[in-house]
């Protein structure tokens, strides 16, 4: 096997980013360096929380978890308890963690990793509002070139948005952050919305994760099953959206997803269409393509990886 591709995990846990965490976790091929925590689902205090009780639960805590972001770049903070539940991940009964918050600031940790790694070798992991990413690039401009790629959840384009009409919530939560990371000129693999309503948590997957019996397919289970009414009630649908874990998917099986290199600009003065992903899909500007947008999943595949990799933690 070739050597693991060192990643760093950005994430404001919430449901489905800690199956997005236990799936890299559970996965050789990648090294995550470290796990680094923004407000967003819920509050920062909460979601570095939630961080490290996904790495006890995956019995990983030799990986190291950092505080970021309390607040968006210049935005009051917009969350989504009424998704992910009070503590962002209601479900599970996971006990307090044992392990230890690190002192640094997730944005100092970021920025000298990839100063300190060889250029090219890190790949950042967002699953949640681009606010640590961009203050990074801001405080350390050096980091950009350094970057191997960003693979980010957010945004959305034929599916319009969650939480307004026309925006998805990672990248509602903070625009301006968002504009930043996509001007900045690093390769962005992008998994909008249009992606993860196709990986439908149904109930014959959620059971094949349960049936598995050990306390993370119990755990994920339970998670899952909390996650799931929201969007079950909203949508129509067998199951929610599994959104995050399709990130760490495209690092382990590229070929389950497919789409196409766009422009994307975020919209960042219309209160109206605020956060709005703008993605050129059909070409018809000359601006740069600075992002791989992702249209479609083989969903299958995708919970047949899942599920297998969940079964070695």
């Amino acid at each position: 096997m070739s050597e693991p591709r060192k990643i760093i995990i950005d994430t404001d846990p919430g449901q489905d980013d800690a199956v997005a965490i236990l799936l890299a976790l559970a996965s050789p091929e990648l090294e995550v360096l470290g796990i680094t925590a923004v407000a967003g689902n819920v509050p920062l205090a909460l979601t570095e929380k939630n961080a490290r009780k996904i790495c006890e639960l995956a019995g990983r805590t030799d990986v190291p978890v950092f505080a970021g972001a309390v607040r968006p770049l210049t935005r009051r903070l917009v969350t989504a308890e009424h998704v992910h539940g009070r503590t962002g991940l209601d479900g599970p009964d996971l006990p307090e963690p044992a392990m230890k918050l690190q002192d640094k600031y997730a944005v100092d940790f970021i920025v000298e990793t990839l100063m300190g790694e060889p250029d090219g070798a890190v790949t950042l992991c967002v699953l949640g509002p681009l606010t640590n990413i961009a203050l990074a690039m801001i405080r350390e401009p050096a980091i950009v070139s350094r970057i191997r790629e960003i693979v980010l959840m957010g945004g959305g384009y034929f599916e319009q948005g969650n939480v307004t009409p026309s925006a998805e919530f990672n990248i509602y939560v903070d625009p301006q952050a968002a504009e930043v990371v996509f001007k900045s000129g690093v390769p962005i693999v992008m998994m909008p919305l249009d992606v993860t309503h196709k990986a439908l948590t149904t109930n014959a997957r959620v059971a094949a994760i349960r049936d598995l019996g050990t306390p993370v397919g119990l755990a994920t289970a339970q998670l899952l099953d909390f996650f799931d009414r929201y969007d079950e009630q909203k949508y129509g649908t067998d199951g929610g959206p599994l959104h995050d874990p399709c990130v760490i998917a495209y690092l382990l099986k590229p070929e389950l997803f497919s789409g196409r290199h766009c422009n994307v600009e975020i919209e960042t003065s219309s209160e109206l269409t605020m956060g709005a992903t703008v993605v050129d899909w059909w070409g018809v500007t000359d601006r740069p393509k600075n992002a791989l947008v992702m249209r479609d999943i083989d969903a299958d595949g995708f919970f047949t990886l899942l599920t297998e990799r969940l079964a070695r933690l």
